[in-house]
């Protein structure tokens, strides 16, 4: 059977984990140096390794051989967690057991020793999901484990945890992984696959995962499937987002206030069954470059962008007042909101014909944006004031 690219290449020692270090080495360490937590709590958003180091960190325990921190991937031990053989390290996911039952039956499961590792190991995935109750049945065995337990506790919502909890485990906060850290290993999977893929669409597939090396991935994987040489356009046709060139011209009709050509090109993309819900979100994502253009020194660190597409952008951004640009992002976030009850098409037009005619909005932003203009439009030219002294 096929086996998809983010678990085939799923990382089996901290090494691997590609831009977290500030887990991965402490881990090391602390490993190294015998200093093992009988809990440990790793939070952050999804897809930046959690779980892998939590898998890594349960073989390391128990290897046989460990080398330097890392588990050998050799030992009977090490193999027998990768098969599945060995049951003393269990995975738990609380979205499905999140009972006080379950934690019970826990509980009473960690009374007794290993069978074959040194340890027991209860990784509990989206611990937040579990039930006060859960929480308040676990919580004494979470501050006084038998000496063979270790709970590695796993959460995208941390803020969701009881802070008794939190004050039990030892904390690893996962960050989101850089777009060049994302885009680089996606080159790296594609030569192990005989594939290949284009610098700037790997860098489309990082910005679209949003820092979650798995989403990349699995957005590859379908990449790969239309064809083994990955570019721009196969990633906008399979992600389904609008090309950079929609983006632009739909912000080009914001500054030239053209409603009309916002409407038809917004018409285009609805022709090509574009999501708009999705449109929006790029569009946003589009003015937040616009914004940071207009107000630092050099974007191009946060951008990420080509070349061209960057001097395309400096010049709309220079062309824009600030207040302009502001009042678009402000339009489409509310637009974006607005989008889960209402017709999506619609409320999008409805955004861009509001953004191109300012006097149509009642809001702040857009009152700001006429102030300017009639400031602009009144304001004595450099002649005129020579003329006056």
């Amino acid at each position: 059977m096929y086996k998809v690219l983010y678990r085939k290449y799923r990382p089996q020692f901290f090494a691997d984990v590609v831009g977290q270090p500030q887990v991965t080495v402490t881990l090391k360490n602390e490993l190294m140096r015998g200093r093992i937590s009988h809990a440990y709590l790793f939070t952050g958003s999804r897809g930046t390794g959690k779980t892998t180091c939590a898998k890594i960190l349960a073989r390391a325990v128990n290897c046989l051989n460990p080398q330097n921190g890392d588990p050998c991937g050799e030992c009977e031990v090490c193999r027998g967690l990768e098969e599945g053989s060995i049951l003393d390290v269990v995975e738990i996911d609380a979205a499905s057991n999140n009972g006080v039952d379950s934690i019970r039956t826990l509980i009473e499961e960690s009374n007794f020793t290993p069978a074959t590792a040194k340890y027991r190991v209860y990784i509990i995935d989206e611990v937040h999901m579990l039930s006060v109750a859960a929480f308040n049945a676990l919580l004494k065995t979470l501050e006084e484990p038998p000496p063979h337990v270790i709970f590695i506790l796993a959460t995208t919502e941390v803020h969701k945890l009881l802070p008794t909890i939190l004050s039990r485990c030892q904390r690893f906060d996962f960050k989101r992984i850089s777009p060049e850290a994302i885009a680089d290993r996606l080159e790296f999977v594609c030569s192990q696959e005989g594939a290949e893929i284009d610098r700037e669409a790997a860098l489309l597939v990082a910005r679209i995962a949003d820092g979650a090396l798995r989403d990349a991935l699995s957005l590859l994987d379908q990449c790969l499937g239309r064809d083994r040489h990955v570019t721009l356009k196969i990633v906008n046709e399979t992600a389904g987002v609008a090309a950079r060139d929609y983006l632009s011209s739909l912000a080009q009709a914001v500054l030239e206030q053209d409603a009309a050509s916002a409407l038809a090109s917004i018409d285009a993309l609805h022709r090509e069954s574009k999501d708009m819900s999705r449109l929006c979100e790029e569009m946003a994502e589009y003015f937040r470059g616009l914004m940071l253009i207009k107000t630092m020194r050099d974007a191009s660190s946060m951008l990420l962008v080509p070349p061209d597409e960057l001097e395309r952008m400096t010049g709309q951004a220079l062309s824009m007042s600030l207040s302009t640009i502001l009042h678009g992002l402000d339009t489409l976030e509310e637009t974006l909101n607005k989008m889960r009850y209402a017709n999506q098409r619609t409320e999008f037009e409805m955004a861009f014909v509001r953004l191109c005619s300012p006097e149509l909005d009642t809001s702040s932003e857009a009152l700001l944006r006429r102030l300017e203009a009639c400031l602009l439009y009144t304001s004595p030219s450099p002649r005129d004031r020579s003329l006056s002294r």
